[in-house]
């Protein structure tokens, strides 16, 4: 006999911090949220070793005890946080339609409202030394972490927008910063490029990889590689950033909800409405310019009330109609 579904008033796809903002403020407007937490309980904050930035803690905090707290935050208000994975959906295009999802190929969902949380994921260069240093100088995000490495000297890689505006940032608070690209030009428009050839303490190295990352438990260094010449050579840097670039994690929506170019979930205006009625988006999943935890909680916070108004408008119309 097949498993009956489960009917839930709201389903939060993925944790982090939009996730669990959006469980707190769900919870508490009595909508009685099911959240599934994805394949990274936490989110990317989870691989953060120090949170410097977000509200609330003076002295820091490590990405991981950050999450824990916003999970019990979110448990304490009634929100049931399971362990599982969303691998389909079948939205209804219809206002107060029930959507269809299902957990681990095998557990079926009826949600009145959806909020998706699942997050992007950064692209790594795929060194097994690259991986291994990760919280220890390796870092995918230059606002977020750039601040330790103060009067250092750091590498970034990457050709793009994202890591021309990322390397001037780094540069205005570190010794130097080697820009890696591995072409022979920046895909950067012509603005950002011009601010990185007049910065003086930002050299970009032009057809360059990295072999491998140096260092045991920390970054020391970084082999690199002319992909012209073949000419190797060391560099000495304490953080190594990777800015080439995100994917967000929206394949099972793709061909239901409207997405931009890249991926990235289109949200209606200000708010987290997506173009299906009673399911919105929040966080990096439609956010591809900050990208930060404390926006990501805030679109969290938004995409609960705005689910929480459709649920009321959706109920209302049926008790005029009853």
């Amino acid at each position: 006999m097949a498993e009956k579904a489960e009917n839930v008033k709201c389903l939060i796809i993925g944790s982090g911090p939009a996730g669990y903002t959006a469980a707190i403020y769900a919870s508490r407007a009595d909508l009685k949220p099911v959240m599934y937490t994805g394949l990274e309980p936490g989110g990317q904050l989870t691989t953060t070793t120090e949170v410097d930035n977000f509200p609330g803690y003076p002295e820091g905090i490590d990405g991981p005890a950050l999450m824990m707290d916003l999970q019990k935050q979110a448990e304490r208000f009634g929100t049931q946080v399971r362990m599982g994975m969303v691998t389909k959906v079948e939205l209804s295009k219809e206002h107060g339609g029930v959507h269809k999802a299902i957990v681990d190929d095998k557990h079926e969902i009826h949600a009145e409202s959806i909020i998706i949380a699942t997050g992007a994921t950064a692209k790594y260069l795929g060194l097994p030394s690259e991986q291994r240093l990760r919280g220890g100088g390796v870092s995918a995000c230059a606002v977020c972490d750039g601040f330790f490495y103060k009067g250092q000297d750091v590498a970034i890689v990457g050709g793009g927008d994202t890591a021309a505006e990322e390397a001037t940032y780094l540069a205005n608070i570190c010794s130097k910063v080697t820009m890696l690209v591995r072409k022979g030009e920046m895909r950067a428009s012509k603005a950002m490029q011009h601010r990185v050839n007049s910065t003086k303490n930002l050299e970009v190295r032009y057809y360059t990889e990295i072999e491998e990352v140096l260092g045991d438990q920390v970054v020391e260094g970084i082999r690199v590689f002319n992909n012209e010449t073949g000419e190797k050579e060391v560099i000495p840097v304490t953080g190594l950033f990777i800015a080439i670039g995100h994917k967000p994690n929206t394949e099972i929506f793709k061909g239901q909800l409207t997405m931009d170019e890249t991926g990235y979930i289109q949200t209606d205006g200000k708010s987290t409405k997506t173009n299906v009625p009673g399911v919105f988006a929040s966080g990096d999943v439609q956010d591809k310019v900050y990208r930060q935890a404390i926006t990501a909680a805030g679109t969290g916070c938004m995409a609960a009330l705005d689910a929480e108004r459709y649920l009321a408008a959706v109920e209302s119309k049926e008790e005029v109609e009853a």
